[in-house]
């Protein structure tokens, strides 16, 4: 790949969790489409941060590290404005951090857990999409907030109730700010991707009593493709709801599932 920067951009975005797995694949997607991308993840993760900056850099867009904790109004604030002064302005939110823990029960979950699942899910996408839009508010020319959800806000899960919850809180979200920012020339999209092997998802065989090859092929054999859902799939989804071809698209939660689940 070259490592020459390009002054041609479609825009500048902004992928939260993007440290690993799905929210990589996002940037490095997002990247090869033209976009100039800021990265975000918890500080402890800035190693894996560098290596995603270096792997966009490489397809010759700009990068930049914008180290927060998505959960804290001021760390968000400052992301934003940050990622403004690097890049001039913020075209696409990505709000894709997000935790899952596998429960036993219902009944093993205490106050603090469930809080903390609902301080990252819900609270953190609220702060992404509340100050990107501010943003592009601003700006005045328009923009893409896309979120994450997940199969589990479609369909609620014995071994995920806090998770579950979280994501179903999404899709509500991401229906009222789509409702309330369409008048500027924002879409709010979400994604809800099936079963996708990733480090945050590797906990769930252990659980299941499952070796992961036989868990993950028992989740592909679900699915109408008889596969699982990978990173990029969703990085693809995202490509789309992130280009102007998608702006007659707003409110939505969008299954990337193989049809497992039929909306």
């Amino acid at each position: 790949m070259s490592s020459t920067v390009s002054t041609n951009t479609k825009g500048t975005a902004l992928v939260t969790g993007a440290a690993q797995g799905i929210g990589r694949a996002i940037a490095l997607q997002l990247a090869a489409d033209g976009f100039d991308v800021g990265i975000n993840d918890i500080p402890s993760k800035i190693t894996l941060l560098e290596a995603v900056k270096a792997e966009v850099t490489g397809t010759g867009r700009r990068a930049a590290i914008f180290a927060a904790d998505i959960s804290v109004d001021a760390d968000v604030r400052k992301m934003v404005a940050d990622c403004v002064e690097t890049f001039g302005g913020l075209d696409v939110m990505v709000a894709n951090a997000a935790i899952c823990k596998a429960r036993g029960s219902l009944l093993d979950i205490d106050v603090a857990e469930w809080d903390h699942t609902f301080e990252i899910n819900v609270r953190g996408t609220f702060l992404c999409y509340q100050h990107a839009a501010r943003q592009m508010m601003a700006q005045g020319r328009g923009g893409r907030i896309i979120g994450a959800c997940s199969g589990a806000g479609k369909q609620g899960y014995g071994m995920l109730p806090d998770y579950s919850a979280s994501k179903f809180a999404v899709r509500g979200l991401t229906q009222a700010a789509a409702q309330e920012f369409g008048k500027h020339g924002i879409t709010v999209n979400a994604y809800a991707p099936g079963s996708v092997v990733t480090a945050m998802t590797e906990q769930f065989p252990l659980l299941a009593g499952m070796n992961q090859e036989a868990f993950f092929e028992a989740q592909a054999q679900l699915a109408a493709t008889k596969r699982n859902c990978t990173p990029e799939d969703i990085a693809r989804m995202v490509s789309f709801l992130a280009a102007k071809e998608s702006g007659f698209i707003t409110g939505q939660s969008i299954s990337v599932d193989g049809g497992r689940y039929f909306d």
